[in-house]
């Protein structure tokens, strides 16, 4: 097992991406705790999946959006499980529109939970891994991050930041032994993009060399290979798992 021994936060961990990282962790021998906004209908099964690999899953419940909840959620997972080994910042929310047309409100909601939301537990996290000089975080971006998208400009920017963020990170974090890395996903069949008309798939798909969506399952083996001792000379890179469409 890759993380045998292990201990990981995961924001964002009731669905999709973040819920696909959990499970490909608890199967690798990480414990992990996650975080999501209220109970979520995965967690029976996590746990007992969590059971049937001998470690634990703890789901803990907070806004993002939030910053003295948030904070407050984050010190008491690192309280709780005497330090992390493990940091992933995928909690996000999309309020999509043209930029002439968007709400500051829309704007400020997203950035709040995409960007500060990361920003506020690496701050707590990296402190701590830091003192012992050890430990990885991942932040997730996105292909929308890297060469950007028209009607997401709120999105777009949060996910840009968060690049910023980590190769920052990675530069003063490094010499203290810990990583700081970064996954920019593509097309990845989740129930954000399930959402999405089917000629605007299909319109995607045509950009995709390897004519396929992604599924979450292909962002936690990403998120797996950071996490372990595999990438342990890896640090503020940005690594694109979406088919090809930033080529």
């Amino acid at each position: 097992m890759l993380l045998s021994g292990k201990k990981a936060l995961v924001t964002g961990s009731s669905r999709g991406i973040g819920k696909g990282i959990t499970e490909k962790f608890l199967k690798e021998g990480a414990s992990v705790w996650g975080i999501c906004t209220k109970p979520s209908a995965n967690k029976a099964d996590l746990e007992a999946l969590a059971k049937e690999n001998n470690v634990t899953y703890t789901e803990v419940y907070a806004n993002a959006g939030d910053s003295e909840n948030w904070t407050l959620a984050i010190k008491q997972v690192l309280e709780q499980s005497g330090g992390l080994d493990v940091l992933v910042n995928n909690a996000g929310i999309t309020k999509d529109g043209l930029s002439f047309r968007m709400k500051k409100e829309d704007w400020d909601a997203v950035l709040n939970v995409n960007l500060t939301g990361a920003f506020l537990a690496c701050q707590i996290v990296a402190s701590d891994m830091i003192r012992k000089r050890s430990g990885s975080i991942i932040n997730m971006s996105s292909i929308v991050g890297v060469h950007g998208q028209g009607g997401q400009v709120n999105y777009s920017a949060s996910k840009a930041g968060l690049i910023g963020l980590t190769k920052s990170l990675a530069k003063e974090t490094g010499s203290r032994g810990v990583r700081v890395n970064a996954i920019a996903p593509g097309f990845i069949q989740t129930d954000m993009t399930n959402v999405l008309s089917e000629d605007l798939k299909n319109a995607m798909l045509e950009t995709v060399p390897l004519k396929r969506a992604g599924v979450p399952e292909d962002i936690a083996n990403a998120a797996l290979f950071l996490a372990s001792d595999l990438s342990t000379y890896i640090t503020g890179q940005v690594i694109g798992v979406d088919g090809g469409m930033g080529c």
